[in-house]
């Protein structure tokens, strides 16, 4: 049996874990997910933390940043916290992160978040089933999550 945990929180302005868990669990239908949803994204880490000890084998978080300086400084913090916590506990964390000011038209945004959740989710799957190596003929594709593809620089 495998669990993931799932992420999120109420800070958000769109449900990203909802599209989330629809990928993993059409693509992993005997994962069991765990989800924790928290007040915002300093509190993340923490719940990845606790999904951990309650025997995932991966993570994705699903944060939401304000257009401010000091929603970037929260963001920074929890980063790096997010990373710590990957390297001590030597298992995945997929960061899905939308800042807000990356679009204007609330539409827009609301398409980057949900294209962003579903196109990481899948790639922890991918990174579930097949391993270290499931992204690697992906690697300087140019592949992008909430935007289109950049495509490589040379083909």
């Amino acid at each position: 049996m495998i669990k993931i945990g799932v992420v999120d929180t109420t800070f958000s302005r769109v449900d990203m874990a909802k599209h989330a868990i629809e990928v993993i669990k059409e693509h992993l239908p005997e994962a069991v997910i765990l989800r924790y949803t928290v007040p915002g994204i300093k509190d993340i880490p923490v719940a990845a933390k606790k999904l951990f000890d309650e025997g995932c084998e991966a993570v994705i978080t699903f944060g939401w940043v304000g257009a401010k300086p000091v929603d970037k400084y929260s963001y920074l913090a929890m980063s790096i916290g997010l990373i710590m916590l990957q390297i001590n506990v030597g298992k995945h964390i997929i960061d899905v992160t939308v800042h807000e000011d990356e679009a204007n038209d609330p539409n827009e945004l609301y398409n980057i978040a949900t294209d962003r959740a579903r196109k990481h989710a899948l790639n922890l799957v991918k990174l579930i089933k097949y391993g270290r190596e499931a992204l690697t003929k992906y690697a300087g594709k140019g592949l992008r999550q909430g935007y289109p593809d950049a495509g490589p620089l040379k083909p």
